[in-house]
């Protein structure tokens, strides 16, 4: 595997920062409930960079981490589903809930595509969320253009998530190398796009 380089940690460390800073800086006119979301998904992001600042990229092949993981795109289109889409909150609620738990199990229970397709699925549930409602709403106006921003960063989050997920079971679109190499430039990318669309929101 690919050894974590001086730029690459460079570039972690500067994701985890903006993590901080929005968590630090949080929303105004948000409710309850979304800060939260929205604050638990910048906290794992930062968690997760720093994971991979200090135990480099060896830390991807551990469930645990695949598992923590998760709780960023899940969390993050939870709390735009309860800002912007209240009527499906409940429902939106117990997908992210029993998704995150059959994620858990297949990935400390099973291997192969029957611990990946649960992943994928979910992961693209989530990320089609986080990517097409910013879009949809800064399109009719019902939010300012910027938060088209957190759209922008949702299909960075998908193309990252892909990339894993097809070297995880074997089949990688690109050289390990090469996902390994674009993946802190693209994690840093999209917590950019995610603190320019909440902060133009």
């Amino acid at each position: 595997m690919k050894s974590i380089s001086i730029l690459d940690r460079t570039l972690l460390l500067i994701t985890g920062l903006l993590a901080a800073y929005q968590i630090t800086a949080g929303m105004e006119g948000v409710t309850l409930f979304a800060l939260l979301s929205y604050t638990i998904a910048f906290g794992v992001l930062l968690v997760a960079g720093l994971l991979l600042i200090i135990m480099g990229f060896e830390v991807l092949n551990s469930p645990l981490v695949v598992i923590i993981s998760t709780i960023i795109p899940l969390s993050l289109s939870t709390g735009l589903v309860a800002e912007y889409l209240p009527a499906w909150k409940t429902g939106y609620l117990a997908f992210a809930g029993v998704g995150f738990l059959i994620i858990i199990y297949t990935r400390l229970k099973t291997r192969g595509a029957k611990a990946v397709i649960p992943l994928a699925f979910i992961h693209s549930v989530a990320g089609l969320l986080i990517f097409l409602l910013p879009i949809f709403l800064s399109l009719r106006g019902v939010t300012p253009g910027g938060f088209a921003w957190v759209g922008i960063g949702g299909a960075l989050i998908g193309l990252g998530g892909i990339l894993l997920t097809f070297l995880k079971i074997g089949k990688p679109i690109l050289p390990q190398k090469t996902i390994l190499t674009v993946l802190p430039g693209l994690l840093l990318a999209m917590t950019a796009a995610f603190v320019a669309g909440f902060a133009l929101r």
